[in-house]
């Protein structure tokens, strides 16, 4: 894995299109570079290959793009000596991609770099030996921001958030109005609030119904001195996300809505999720067919009956369009979510 072999056909012609063979080389979690790793990522490349590099992109992968079969492994042998190792190709676990998270942002609820590290040192052989049904991508976003669409584009998206109320510092909102006007702040935050928690009260502070706020993140872009997440921070698990393939597109389906991660037993329930979720697909997968389009054939109810998690009301895909549901179990799958809520709180 990790190698993209490319070999022209035109290669008497022009031989030295013969062999551009492409190397998917792992970045650091966070994308977090010195200038120094850089320039040695350089040299060997000047040294082996054509010297035409591409960071990152949806693969995650820093992408040394052009390197006869002979320089492929120089390559490889020499970066690795100085703490390098291939990237994903192929029917495998890919090479995972986080935010820079709580480094530079604000906003980051969890640990994305930890999670991050975890996850991909678990998996390392899978990253390396191809053996699955297709890819499988892990991403992590330290907020509903998603800064690196972990929901649409990878299958095991780990998304931070918080579940207690927003913090707001009301002298911040005050100023916030002054600055722009009431008007600027009813039209560009309160009406765009997808479930009418905001309003803006008399004395220029803003209200809010935590109870029916989503985390969408959008007043906490426009309003950041004022609103920040609050303080029982954790995670929100989604599983499925994808691009066009069989089915089309797809975005995660959340299996755990919120998951405390600040223990090390924390992080290791974590891989260990992630562990029973490959081992299924991978067992009950088709050939060429993402986790995705799996929940997709079998259901989401058999799904979680194979990963051993209780169905929950949070486990949405998307609102339902209509207004007339079956309800048939409703009331006795309603007194088990009550029962485990309780269990688990006390």
């Amino acid at each position: 894995g990790g190698i993209i072999p490319r070999f022209s056909e035109v290669g008497k012609a022009f031989p030295s299109s013969k062999e551009f063979h492409t190397l998917r080389v792992q970045p650091p979690a966070g994308n977090h570079y010195s200038t120094a790793m850089l320039r040695q990522l350089a040299d060997s490349w000047e040294k082996w290959g054509s010297g035409l590099v591409t960071f990152h992109g949806q693969t995650g992968n820093i992408m040394f793009i052009g390197s006869s079969t002979e320089n492929t492994q120089h390559l490889f042998d020499e970066i690795n000596d100085y703490g390098w190792d291939l990237g994903g190709a192929g029917p495998c676990v890919r090479t995972a991609m986080s935010c820079i998270g709580a480094a530079r942002c604000e906003m980051s609820c969890t640990n994305e770099l930890k999670a991050h590290r975890l996850l991909v040192n678990n998996f390392t052989d899978d990253v390396h030996r191809p053996a699955l049904p297709y890819k499988f991508k892990f991403k992590i976003s330290g907020c509903a921001n998603d800064c690196q669409n972990a929901i649409e584009r990878s299958d095991f998206a780990v998304i931070g958030t918080w579940r207690d109320d927003m913090k707001v510092d009301q002298d911040e909102v005050r100023r916030y109005v002054a600055e722009k006007g009431r008007q600027y702040y009813i039209d560009n935050v309160i009406t765009r609030c997808p479930t009418q928690a905001l309003s803006l009260n008399d004395d220029d502070t803003l209200a809010v119904d935590n109870r029916d706020c989503v985390r969408c993140m959008h007043c906490l872009n426009v309003m950041p001195k004022a609103l920040h997440p609050g303080d029982d921070r954790g995670v929100t698990i989604l599983v499925g996300g994808k691009r066009t393939l069989k089915i089309g597109d797809l975005m995660g389906t959340v299996i755990v809505p919120f998951k405390k991660l600040d223990t090390e037993e924390d992080y290791a329930s974590l891989v260990e999720l992630a562990e029973t979720i490959i081992d299924f697909w991978a067992e009950n997968g088709l050939e060429h067919e993402r986790c995705g389009e799996m929940i997709e054939r079998i259901g989401l109810a058999n799904f979680l009956e194979g990963i051993g998690i209780e169905p929950d009301p949070n486990m949405l895909n998307h609102p339902r369009q209509s207004s007339y549901v079956r309800m048939d179990g409703w009331d006795q799958a309603a007194e088990a979510w009550f029962e485990r809520q309780a269990e688990a709180a006390g």
